[in-house]
C-alpha cells in the first residue's frame, strides 16, 4: 500500500491548507479497509513519537486519509497495527 502513496512518505493538507508531510509506519488491510499507522516525518527519536492510525478511502476516485470516527474501530486497528509492528521490530533483531 504505501508504494501508492510514493516511498514510505505521504504529503497531506489539512482543510486548513496547511500540508504536513507523513511518514507511514505500517499499513493493514482490515475488513475490506486500508488502514495506515503514520508520525510526521522528521520526528526524531528525542522527541515523543506521536502516531495516528489513519484510514485510506476513495473519494471522487481519488484515496483521501482520514481519521476513524469509531472508537471500537480505532481500537481494534489501533491493537493489530502495534501487533504487527512489534513483529516487524522483532524480525529485525
Amino acid at each position: 500500500m504505501a508504494n501508492e502513496y510514493g516511498s514510505d512518505f505521504v504529503t497531506i493538507i489539512d482543510e486548513d491548507g496547511t500540508e504536513f508531510e507523513l511518514e507511514i509506519l505500517s499499513t493493514l488491510e482490515y475488513n475490506g479497509e486500508t488502514y495506515m499507522a503514520v508520525i510526521l516525518a522528521g520526528s526524531g527519536e528525542e522527541e515523543a513519537l506521536d502516531v495516528s492510525i489513519l484510514k485510506s478511502v476513495e473519494e471522487d476516485g481519488e484515496p483521501i486519509l482520514c481519521a476513524i470516527e469509531d472508537e471500537q474501530e480505532l481500537e481494534t486497528v489501533y491493537s493489530m497495527i502495534m501487533e504487527q509492528l512489534y513483529e516487524e521490530e522483532d524480525d529485525e533483531d
